[in-house]
């Protein structure tokens, strides 16, 4: 299981859990198999949903292939580390419930929900996994015809970690080896 940055949390919880987490440094010559890639799509596949409706879907770019191109041009500058990850993926939410015909204010939510179930078999998988929303929307749905019923929800990076990060622009270098944080947990309650 991939473990480089370990969280060190305040209460006990799951290691995978504990030992996700998104790099930005990735072997980009390493294939990922698409076995395992059939792999996180079944843990997407299992996550809740408002009315068990799924409403998530997924483009997938393997690097040399057209819709790997396609998808590493909807890239933002600032993520344009991403181009060359083995897998980029786009998740895309459809924004109505199917069996009612009205509008499914919880389509984001659900396909967050499948995205982060996805990211956690990655960690299983020994996978890095890195969602990204700066990507252009606008673009992406014109590559792949995402018509307004659908919403093009995150950009993500799939592929092996790198072993070492001093390939990378000091920025992203820091980002890799900075300790992983995250606000206390006695900021989880709403105060009213």
């Amino acid at each position: 299981m991939l473990n480089s940055k370990t969280a060190n949390t305040s209460f006990r919880i799951l290691d995978v859990i504990k030992n996700r987490w998104s790099p930005v440094g990735f072997d980009n010559t390493k294939p990922v198999e698409k076995e395992k890639i059939d792999i996180l799509l079944e843990a997407a596949r299992w996550a809740p949903s408002s009315f068990n409706e799924q409403p998530w879907s997924y483009i997938i770019g393997y690097k040399g292939d057209e819709t790997h191109e396609k998808l590493a041009g909807c890239l933002v500058e600032g993520n344009s580390w991403a181009k060359d990850v083995y897998v980029l993926m786009l998740s895309i939410a459809k924004n109505f419930f199917e069996h009612q015909h009205k509008a499914n204010r919880f389509h984001m939510h659900d396909t967050g929900a499948a995205n982060a179930c996805m990211h956690l078999q990655a960690t299983a998988e020994n996978l890095g996994m890195h969602q990204m929303e700066g990507f252009n929307v606008e673009q992406a749905r014109k590559y792949f015809n995402i018509n307004k019923d659908y919403t093009p929800a995150s950009m993500i990076a799939i592929g092996y970690p790198a072993a070492s990060t001093e390939n990378l622009p000091e920025q992203l270098k820091q980002r890799d080896e900075s300790e992983r944080g995250r606000k206390p947990h006695e900021d989880l309650l709403w105060e009213f």
